[in-house]
């Protein structure tokens, strides 16, 4: 599959259907981000990419994202601060976090949770999970 967005960090719902929901993938490693990336796409998301922390604070709010996968160990800003940022903004107190991280260590889930993330998800990650946490947060969070 071409992925011919992902240089402006964006990924197009699949065909001309209308894209689900925009998800803001905040990673910064290209294969993580080339695997999580089109398969959503193929799910119909539109997928926004942030490679680090700083630019997902800056993304955040101009993608209108619905949801964000984070990884937490990224240069720059780590997830967990921008995760602890994020709940500051306005309109970000609610939204739904995914954190996506290697991170497998007793307490790092507990981590993850004390920052602000809604979810934690160990990798690799199974993408059909994956898409399933996602659907639950938006039908949740659509149903408010």
């Amino acid at each position: 599959m071409e992925n011919s967005h992902a240089d402006q960090g964006i990924n197009s719902a699949a065909g001309d259907t209308p894209a689900v929901a925009t998800v803001l993938l905040v990673e910064d490693n290209e294969d993580n981000i080339l695997t999580v990336a089109d398969y959503l796409t193929f799910k119909n998301y539109r997928v926004v990419i942030a490679r680090n922390g700083r630019e997902c604070l800056e993304m955040a709010v101009s993608s209108a994202a619905d949801i964000i996968l984070m990884d937490i160990q990224m240069p720059e800003l780590d997830g967990l601060e921008a995760i602890r940022r994020l709940r500051r903004m306005p309109g970000w107190n609610r939204k739904p976090i995914v954190a996506l991280t290697a991170m497998a260590m007793a307490g790092d889930r507990e981590r993850c949770l004390a920052a602000g993330a809604n979810y934690y998800m160990s990798k690799p990650v199974s993408l059909r999970e994956l898409t399933a946490v996602i659907e639950s947060f938006l039908q949740n969070t659509h149903s408010v």
